[in-house]
């Protein structure tokens, strides 16, 4: 059984002088921890911040579009590019982990579809349609005032991405937006990386609603390792709010410049200094996946894990290659092989190829 990732954000790490062929100490996903970790493959998403204007936003993502082709045609024994599940099959017989572009914040596609089609050209196979805020496109779960639902272009857009074959991804998307995508999509949308708001109340979650529908469309969701969207204990404590919310500038600080060393200590000090913070773990992600297998059911679920994305890993889970952890959990808990191997990768490449067509 192989595990196949609907979205981590090693792109930006890359940029930021990341090695991906080494064993970083504090990286959550790299070549040898993803081969470690039985990873078949993993979606790298390009992820612009919202605040970024849209020209900046198309630079920064086609540099980031290039550092992953440039990381696996440095490392061609450990990792190929993939573009569709037929690829990834490929791959896996070559003992190649499989490389797929995401597209987290469709804000470099700006208001073109030959820009939309241009990245879809280049290997993006989905686009999360916004992230913390309102763009071109669409609403997000942080804003959610300027358009009420879809934008003109992005049903536009949305129309565009089912005749390529490109994936609609609703994390992130406001609860308008989200519905608006459920009505006028042709095609299954997925959620690539989304837990439950039945378990934890907040707005990034999927109501119950959600992910019915998402299974009637044919679709699918990723479980996020976010202990933010885990559990509503997380930073319940001010302290571990105030260490959270120092984490934060002192990560702001080293993404400014991630060549001064020093900036580089002290984000690795602070990284260790965030896991002393309360956090779920293992069973709080289980508990996610068995609710939403229960509401969307067997053949709708797997995992987005948010790595290289998130301030702080959840408790025992740390990096990719510690995944195993997971599927232990769902052995417990009475889980069959089949349905694990499903929720592991399964699904996910499942609604790529019936996307694709």
């Amino acid at each position: 059984m192989q595990f196949f990732d609907s979205h981590v954000d090693t792109p930006s790490q890359l940029i930021r002088l990341r090695d991906p062929g080494l064993d970083n100490e504090y990286g959550h996903v790299d070549f040898p921890k993803l081969r470690r970790g039985g990873v078949g493959g993993s979606f790298f998403a390009l992820y612009t911040p919202a605040e970024m204007v849209p020209d900046a936003a198309t630079r920064y993502a086609l540099e980031m579009l290039s550092a992953v082709y440039d990381s696996v045609e440095r490392y061609p024994d450990l990792a190929a590019m993939a573009f569709s599940p037929e690829d990834a099959v490929r791959n896996s017989r070559e003992d190649r982990v499989s490389i797929f572009l995401g597209m987290e914040n469709g804000a470099p596609i700006q208001e073109s579809l030959p820009l939309l089609r241009t990245f879809f050209r280049m290997g993006v196979r989905y686009v999360t349609l916004t992230h913390n805020g309102d763009n071109a496109l669409a609403d997000s779960a942080a804003e959610g005032t300027h358009w009420h639902g879809l934008s003109p272009f992005g049903k536009k857009a949305l129309a565009e991405m089912n005749a390529l074959g490109m994936m609609v991804d609703l994390s992130h998307a406001s609860d308008e937006t989200f519905w608006d995508c459920i009505r006028y999509s042709q095609a299954p949308v997925i959620a690539t990386h989304s837990c439950c708001r039945a378990l934890c109340g907040h707005r990034r979650n999927l109501t119950d609603d959600m992910l019915k529908a998402l299974a009637d469309k044919d679709g699918y969701v990723g479980i996020n390792f976010y202990p933010a969207f885990l559990s509503e204990r997380f930073l319940s404590d001010p302290s571990d709010a105030a260490l959270f919310d120092e984490g934060e500038r002192v990560e702001a600080d080293f993404i400014a410049d991630p060549s001064d060393p020093v900036r580089v200590r002290a984000w690795n000090a602070m990284q260790d200094r965030l896991r002393s913070l309360w956090r779920p773990g293992v069973r709080e992600i289980v508990d996610h996946i068995d609710h939403a297998v229960e509401i969307a059911g067997i053949n709708h679920v797997g995992i987005g894990s948010d790595f290289d994305g998130i301030l702080v890993p959840p408790e025992g889970l740390e990096d990719v290659s510690m995944i195993g952890k997971v599927f232990d959990e769902m052995r417990r808990r009475g889980y069959a092989e089949s349905e694990i191997s499903k929720v592991a990768g399964g699904n996910l490449m499942a609604v790529m190829g019936r996307i694709q067509g």
